[in-house]
């Protein structure tokens, strides 16, 4: 089968170009990257900087690419191999690394699924998403992973990351339980906050608010996928 892929790139760039020609871009999946922008227009921040672990794509479906194309530089993540090679062309300005994010430093089984924004490390997430029918897994692949802290302490020891960008299919909420925010106090984090469902069931995970809110973070927007939590003390400042 011939391979169109560098037709599509092509073709996502151009319409990148023409919606930023004719308003403001949105290339998250429902718009968060806008209210983002909001939040920190509000703070007068300019270009966060940014931590986005599970980034897929460099433009497609990410929360980041609009602080990058303002001139933005940050951190991706993207475990995928094959879809990381794209950060190292698209966003040459960024941090790109080819790891997941886990309790230690190791290798742990990654599963690649034939719908590659389900990939993940959770093996029962990737055995509930298989049994749907509708999604399988293509290969199961060794991919070092890093502790969350361990990062944050290699590409942002001056400061915390302005925002944090967190989607990893099942493992959200046990990365949040790791991140030492006495150290490490983004002003700013979207999270998936909703259990993955091809019929449209999901639930949300209140235990990622609570732990949130526990924080000192408020639920700022909610797009039913994504929430999008604020510092209090940082929006609330004079």
């Amino acid at each position: 089968m011939a391979d169109f892929s560098w037709m599509l790139h092509r073709l996502a760039d151009k319409l990148s170009r023409r919606t930023v020609a004719e308003g403001k871009p949105s290339y998250s999946q429902c718009g968060e990257d806008l209210i983002v922008r909001y939040i920190f227009d509000s703070l007068r921040i300019a270009t966060p900087r940014y931590l986005d672990i599970g980034a897929h794509h460099p433009h497609y479906l990410n929360n980041t690419y609009l602080f990058y194309a303002a001139g933005g530089r940050g951190v991706n993540i993207e475990p995928d191999p094959e879809l990381f090679a794209d950060f190292t062309t698209r966003r040459p300005r960024d941090v790109n690394l080819n790891i997941g994010i886990g309790a230690a430093e190791e290798k742990l089984q990654f599963f690649v699924m034939s719908v590659r924004t389900l990939n993940t490390f959770s093996a029962a997430e990737a055995r509930q998403l298989e049994q749907g029918g509708k999604v399988r897994i293509e290969r199961i692949l060794e991919i070092p992973v890093r502790p969350v802290n361990a990062v944050l302490q290699e590409h942002f020891a001056d400061a915390a990351p302005d925002f944090i960008s967190l989607d990893v299919e099942g493992l959200d909420l046990d990365i949040l339980r790791s991140l030492d925010f006495s150290r490490w106090r983004p002003k700013v984090l979207c999270v998936e906050t909703i259990t993955y469902s091809d019929r449209r069931t999901g639930v949300k995970i209140p235990e990622i608010a609570e732990l949130l809110h526990g924080h000192g973070y408020f639920s700022f927007a909610d797009t039913y996928v994504n929430t999008i939590f604020v510092d209090r003390q940082v929006w609330q400042a004079p």
